[in-house]
């Protein structure tokens, strides 16, 4: 298969550098919001980057569910891998792509678990199969090949029949605090706007980078 000449010609939008916003979480809501016209479906996926013991990088794609002031929330299960390796070292990295906007947005920082009462509030609004799912699925852990979980899901939903589901305590959220996030708009002969932020204690710092 020949790919060297697999290419497109970016021109759908630029960045505004002398109106961007101050700081970065606001700017990612903008940009968000567009990606939700686009891809209202999977504009929250992202690819989450972590590190493991042995100081090897690992990636995967997670959906994120939360974005606020204190950072960028998603949930997974805790003995899972990228949960060991939040552990072991709290520095990750989270990528979002819109090809359908030319637009890539690069997030650095740092990921805490958040309160067992905020992860009890997002298990509630999910649906009741997805809450029996975080009880079949030990994740990340070896199966057999022919594995089924359809007997451990009968016996899940035999135990909360008629009740309410309630969250593992294995299962819960991370929120990252950002502390570098880049903001990329394809442009037409790779001359790409990028635009990054930084932040200094309490202080956002933005800067325009070359392509």
């Amino acid at each position: 298969m020949d790919i060297k000449n697999l290419r497109l010609n970016y021109q759908k939008s630029a960045i505004d550098f002398s109106n961007a916003e101050d700081n970065p979480v606001q700017f990612f809501l903008n940009w968000f919001n567009d990606a939700l016209e686009v891809n209202k479906d999977e504009a929250n996926a992202c690819v989450l980057s972590t590190i493991s013991d042995e100081n090897k990088p690992d990636s995967r794609v997670i959906l994120l569910k939360a974005i606020n002031e204190s950072g960028f929330t998603f949930f997974t299960n805790y003995t899972s891998s990228k949960a060991i390796h939040i552990e072991n070292n709290n520095n990750v990295a989270l990528n979002f792509y819109w090809p359908e906007l030319e637009r890539q947005v690069r997030i650095s920082g740092v990921a805490q678990k958040i309160s067992a009462k905020g992860s009890d509030a997002y298990f509630k609004s999910r649906p009741r199969e997805s809450q029996l799912g975080a009880w079949v699925s030990e994740q990340s852990n070896v199966v057999e090949l022919n594995h089924s979980f359809e007997s451990i899901l009968n016996d899940l939903e035999k135990k909360f029949d008629g009740k309410e589901v309630e969250r593992p305590l294995h299962w819960g959220g991370y929120c990252i605090a950002p502390n570098k996030v880049e903001f990329w708009q394809g442009r037409p002969s790779r001359l790409h706007d990028r635009l990054v932020y930084e932040i200094d204690g309490n202080k956002w710092n933005k800067k325009r980078l070359a392509p």
